[in-house]
């Protein structure tokens, strides 16, 4: 200890830099009014803030059937308790491995092609001296995002059908076989995968080009007075400045690894893919909800839960560590 902490001077100091004891009227007084100065943001907060209480927080009680056997007559409260029985049911089934594989599959694909897409998307209408060519492209791209998967199924079907897509007749055209691309087990994730780029990159692009309008052009005026080429601005500025943005996306996907697009899956799969194409979550529709089984719905659903928190926290953690980024 330094041999002037008990010096009159340090107290001194010390006591000017002590908060002063306010009593609680008064904080509470402080807090009312900026709460009321603020009043407008607390007012858009409401419809969010219901919104979740409603369908995501109170909907936590009855997580609980997971560990019962769920009798609706009987109720949340009153169906008997088995224990882990529905989690052990799911992890012995027989289609378990399967569903892992096939939903990680999807997932890893769609966050390892379609983020770097987006981003080369974003950075190419950024740098783009157009303006027209840039609202054309941002506009066409993020389209799709608002068409619903049964649209997307007939556009695909446009292309894809062995009869009479344009593809395939393309492929007859140049002398092969047309291929059955939503049947065959051997197309079928890449349909999936490509189609999903397809209809969300334009969406996912726009969160880099916010990203994007957020860095300061003095920068990029500096740089270029300094004589670096616009590959060198993009490298050394662009990129730099959506690193936190591209953190915080890849650490929510993380977390979402075990959540698949359903209504995509459920409308684009048949019988003859089921191997390469059921995941969780089309898998738990038949087996817990067509067949009433929602303790084993609701278990699986608590397991990917789980799955997703662990990931997180995971990433979080590595990414705090490797990029010094992180979401707490």
């Amino acid at each position: 200890m330094s041999q002037y902490a008990g010096t009159p001077a340090v107290a001194r100091v010390r006591r000017a830099r002590a908060k002063p004891d306010v009593p609680l009227a008064m904080r509470v007084q402080r807090l009312a009014r900026a709460m009321w100065k603020h009043r407008w943001y607390y007012l858009l907060l409401i419809a969010p803030l219901t919104y979740y209480l409603i369908f995501r927080y109170i909907p936590i009680w009855n997580a609980q059937i997971a560990f019962k056997d769920f009798f609706a007559l009987k109720g949340v409260e009153g169906s008997p308790w088995v224990g882990l029985q529905h989690f052990e049911a799911f992890f012995n089934s027989f289609y378990f491995s399967e569903l892992i594989v096939n939903t990680v599959i999807f997932s890893l694909a769609r966050l390892i092609l379609g983020m770097p897409i987006a981003i080369i998307l974003a950075l190419a209408i950024h740098e783009s001296r157009f303006l027209f060519f840039r609202s054309l492209v941002q506009t066409v791209t993020y389209l799709p995002h608002f068409l619903s998967w049964v649209i997307m199924l007939g556009l695909l079907l446009g292309l894809l059908s062995p009869s009479s897509g344009m593809i395939n007749e393309m492929i007859k055209a140049a002398g092969g076989q047309p291929i059955a691309f939503l049947t065959s087990t051997a197309w079928f994730r890449q349909v999936v995968v490509l189609s999903d780029i397809w209809k969300e990159t334009g969406w996912s692009t726009i969160l880099y080009l916010a990203a994007l309008l957020g860095i300061s052009p003095d920068l990029y005026e500096a740089a270029e007075v300094d004589g670096a080429s616009r590959w060198r601005r993009i490298w050394h500025i662009s990129l730099p400045g959506i690193v936190p943005v591209i953190v915080l996306i890849t650490l929510l996907r993380l977390g979402n690894i075990l959540d698949v697009s359903f209504q995509q899956i459920w409308v684009l799969y048949s019988v003859p893919v089921y191997s390469v194409g059921d995941i969780i979550d089309t898998w738990v529709y038949r087996s817990g909800v067509l067949d009433f089984q929602f303790s084993l719905a609701t278990a699986v659903g608590l397991f990917k839960g789980v799955i997703g928190l662990i990931l997180i926290l995971v990433a979080n953690s590595v990414a705090k560590r490797v990029a010094q980024q992180s979401l707490f």
